[in-house]
């Protein structure tokens, strides 16, 4: 720690920092621009000047940039001197030359940081009246919208965009006052991470454009604070609404996941819960062969009661998209031994078997932040960029990290990045990677491995053989293999704290048993260690912790007619099985009710239907794939705005029916109340309760505020139904309110907070003011609790080592690869999502397609027994041979690692 002196105040501070961010982290107020707590300082805008004294004496000082001087033990400076004012005015005043000054029509306006930092100097008039410099703006796909013209040439775009993300078609051309960000023509940005320019960027070149087709100022969207349900990662996010629909889904800071940023499904995929062809009221159908009819509530639960009890037994398959109270809602309304977690068995065995190498590999599973930390990677069986693309961004990170390590040796503190990238240069921590095809990583990867499932587990058995010769050896492996695994075991062994990422994404349990024997080898060494599992949906681990059994025991119980009825709850089947089993179990059932928020193919099999909230109209708790569990808050009562609409979350539906069939009186349940009860039935979920404060709580009498305190427009926003207002939404079931009157402050330290804002930070530059420290913490600690826990009992391993993988005479294996756009169900009915996803095709090794006397662009059939799929085919050199990859994401009912024939239009093959 280090004290320096700023206008005569002391203040501890830490000496690793430079001084805009000390004084940031001690709640001064100083402007800056280029300078970002996730990036580092490059000294481009000069905005962050103060005078710098040498002694206590010293009364004269020089000017200097605070981003670009460390925070020294004795310095003194002052933000209030008037020649540094002066500077800074004068600095804002020539940034803006040539900018516009469109603020009213400008999308950042509102929470722009140009504009909060404009405030802060005190700069107020123009006095520049000659012509402006202006430019063309780009066509940069369905998510960025771009305005050239606003640009104060920061460089925060392209140093985030490539040397954060790794993106590769964003560049800054041009010189002087001429500089233009933008790609070398137009065309979609192909980074997963573009959307992240939106708050990357202090003004408003780079814009939300989902959020263009309906335009609300950040003053009058409500907000809550969220949890992604796009992937098991559980970042944290800021959904805004208005006018009963999503808007916009802004970054939600938390020090331990995800930060500052966001992967573009996370942040654009809202798009389902605006769709028009949502279930919003209860459906009944009189009988298969008639059209359904809308219910009242009244009317649809007392059916509902009519039709358990009338049945032999009742079965419920839950949903890993479903939050834990849902799910245990609806296993106290079937009973434990009649509950199905709606998970296929083979996907079901790799979640049971990662929870177990969680608790038992001898490692610990890193935070996303702590992922960052590693100096050592290896990834099996997974494409992080695909599956769980924040955690590739934080790998990354990792890999990036030796350039810090260097500078470090040299005396350069880390903040200094373009010393550290000059030092840098092309080095990184090794990243090693195995995987059916290239992945995401690969750019970055010291080596990368394109094998066969089967192969890949072995190849992860001879790396733990190579860190421990007590580690079964691996029988029939060829020399290159091992000297690969020989290699990457003593990589491994030389790094202090190595990461093993595998996961679910393959379906093999193979693979997994090899990530917890490399895991378990490097666990009885001395020095860290981390192992991360992917999960494939936002509450997988959890329904693993809750329990059940699988979604093809529910199907065979309804086909042997051994129950009558099932309940679903939001859970379209056809995208887990084959559609065959799944027809003919619901065909045997007298009953089937289904709860979602979405219009699928299972919703469409329902004799009862339910509508679902969805994230943004209800409360619930999610599981991370790191064991976390957090709370995510309804935005907005759908009800509000839509009187006609019967949106309730599933939980609260599945209470009322249970107590319907029950014939007991149809009392209401809060959240507090749902949670508890999950937490009481279940030992492993039992701090659940801890998570977030009960709904009773307040400060200072006040429940915490959903809306900026400039909200507007509530008296007109029902004017269409009712020229009276109507007394505000109340909320039961947690301490927020629905409007802007409460808490919104930043001085109480707190978790759950719902948008950034602070006195003069309305940008996300606000989240600053949340923190123990800039990049630190959330000073209030942050969400979430973690449920699994090293036990300390060290997993053995595994003598389940497959054979070889060997290449079938007119045969290919099948591999169902997870996409980022397209393949997660609820996320692809998001409009942006489709146009941004690439069209669905089936990828062979050329030489394979050169047996198939075909080539690129044409069709060809997929044959799996009777099943038969007709798709167009691309050739992929990365792929092994003998094996054929099919996105994630199409109802296509092709079961994953089984082999398939090919059909040209030459013939079968």
């Amino acid at each position: 720690m280090a004290t320096i002196f700023v206008d005569g105040h002391p203040y501890e501070v830490d000496e690793q920092d430079n001084l805009l961010q000390a004084c940031l982290s001690k709640g001064l107020d100083l402007p800056y621009f280029c300078w970002h707590p996730a990036m580092g300082s490059v000294g481009a805008c000069r905005q962050c000047a103060v005078i710098q004294y040498q002694d206590e004496h010293d009364t004269e000082g020089t000017l200097t940039m605070a981003c670009m001087t460390p925070a020294a033990d004795q310095t003194r400076i002052s933000i209030e001197n008037a020649q540094a004012k002066e500077f800074r005015g004068e600095v804002i005043e020539w940034l803006m030359i040539n900018h516009p000054h469109d603020c009213p029509v400008c999308e950042e306006g509102g929470h722009c940081h140009l504009q909060d930092m404009t405030v802060m100097t005190g700069h107020d008039r123009r006095r520049y009246r000659f012509r402006k410099r202006t430019h063309r703006n780009q066509d940069l796909g369905p998510f960025i919208a771009h305005e050239m013209n606003r640009c104060i040439t920061c460089y925060r775009c392209v140093r985030f965009y490539n040397d954060y993300a790794g993106g590769e078609d964003l560049g800054a051309f041009g010189a002087n006052d001429n500089v233009y960000f933008g790609r070398y023509e137009d065309g979609t940005l192909e980074s997963p991470f573009s959307g992240n320019l939106t708050e990357v960027c202090p003004t408003g070149v780079f814009t939300d454009q989902t959020h263009s087709e309906q335009y609300t100022r950040k003053w009058d969207l409500m907000f809550a604070p969220s949890i992604c349900h796009q992937c098991a990662v559980g970042c944290n996010t800021s959904p805004g609404e208005r006018y009963g629909s999503i808007r916009r889904i802004e970054n939600r800071y938390n020090g331990s996941v995800n930060r500052y940023f966001l992967c573009d499904r996370g942040r654009f995929g809202y798009g389902y819960v605006n769709r028009a062809d949502r279930p919003l009221v209860p459906r009944w159908r009189e009988s298969r062969s008639t059209d359904p009819v809308d219910l009242s509530v009244d009317a649809a639960l007392d059916r509902a009661g009519d039709l358990l009890r009338q049945s032999r037994r009742i079965i419920g398959i839950g949903s890993p998209r479903a939050s834990l109270e849902s799910n245990h809602q609806l296993r106290l309304l079937v009973g434990a031994e009649n509950f199905s977690t709606g998970i296929a068995r083979a996907e079901w065995d790799c979640v049971r078997l990662m929870e177990t190498l969680n608790r038992e590999c001898g490692l610990t599973t890193p935070t996303l932040r702590q992922v960052e930390d590693h100096d050592a990677v290896f990834v099996l069986g997974e494409d992080l960029i695909e599956s769980a693309a924040r955690v590739g961004l934080s790998v990354r990170q990792a890999v990036l990290g030796l350039q810090f390590d260097l500078a470090g040796e040299r005396g350069i503190p880390e903040w200094n990045a373009e010393a550290v990238k000059t030092l840098g240069q092309d080095a990184g921590h090794p990243l090693y990677t195995a995987y059916p095809t290239r992945t995401g990583l690969d750019g970055i990867a010291t080596g990368h491995w394109s094998l066969a499932p089967d192969d890949i587990a072995r190849f992860g058995f001879a790396v733990a053989h190579a860190l421990d010769p007590k580690a079964p050896e691996v029988p029939d492996l060829d020399d290159a293999m091992r000297e690969a695994a020989e290699r990457i075991g003593q990589a491994l062994l030389d790094a202090h704290n190595p990461l093993v990422v595998s996961g679910g994404s393959l379906q093999s349990t193979a693979i997994l048993e090899a990530a917890g024997s490399v895991a378990h080898a490097l666990a009885k060494r001395e020095g860290e260690g981390s192992l991360l599992l992917v999960r494939r949906e936002a509450n997988t681990t959890g329904l693993g912790l809750m329990g059940g059994h699988t979604l093809e025991w529910a199907l065979e119980t309804l086909h042997h007619n051994d129950a009558d009825a099932v309940v679903i709850l939001e859970n379209d089947l056809y995208q887990r099985l084959p559609a065959e089993p799944i027809d003919t179990a619901l065909n045997m059932a007298n009953a089937v009710v289904v709860l979602d928020h979405q219009a699928t193919r299972t919703l469409d099999r329902a004799d009862l239907a339910f509508p679902a909230a969805s994230f943004a109209e209800g409360d619930g708790t999610l599981v991370s794939l790191e064991g976390r569990a957090q709370r995510f808050y309804q935005v907005y009562d759908p009800a509000y705005q839509r009187p006609q609409t019967r949106i309730h979350e599933s939980w609260r539906w599945l209470h009322a029916i249970r107590n319907n069939e029950l014939r007991h009186p149809v009392a209401d349940i809060n959240l507090d109340a749902a949670t508890e009860a999950c937490a009481m039935a279940h030992p492993s979920l039992s701090p659940l309760q801890q998570i977030a404060p009960d709904s009773d709580y307040r400060v200072d009498g006040m429940r915490y505020s959903r809306a900026p305190h400039r909200y507007s427009g509530r008296t007109a926003m029902r004017a269409n139904l009712n020229v009276s207002e109507p007394r505000p939404e109340q909320d039961t079931d947690t301490p927020f309110a629905f409007s802007m009157e409460g808490y919104y402050g930043h001085d109480r330290p707190r978790r759950d907070v719902p948008f950034a804002w602070a006195p003069g930070w309305n940008s996300p530059q606000a989240w600053n003011k949340f923190t123990d420290e800039v990049g630190g913490h959330l000073s209030g600690g942050d969400p979430g609790v973690r449920l699994i826990e090293p036990s300390g009992h060290l997993h053995r391993y595994s003598p389940n080592i497959p054979a070889p993988f060997q290449v079938r005479e007119g045969q290919w294996q099948l591999c169902i690869l997870p996409r980022l756009f397209g393949g997660e169900e609820t996320s692809s009915r998001a409009e942006p999502i489709q146009v941004r996803s690439a069209e669905p095709c089936v990828r062979l090794h050329p030489d394979d397609l050169a047996t198939l006397s075909t080539i690129e662009g044409d069709r060809i059939a997929l044959q799996q027994g009777e099943l038969t799929v007709e798709m167009r085919v691309e050739p992929d050199d990365g792929l092994p041979h003998g094996v054929v990859a099919l996105p994630a994401g199409l109802e296509t009912s092709l079961v994953h690692g089984d082999w398939v024939r090919l059909t040209t239009k030459e013939g079968t093959v």
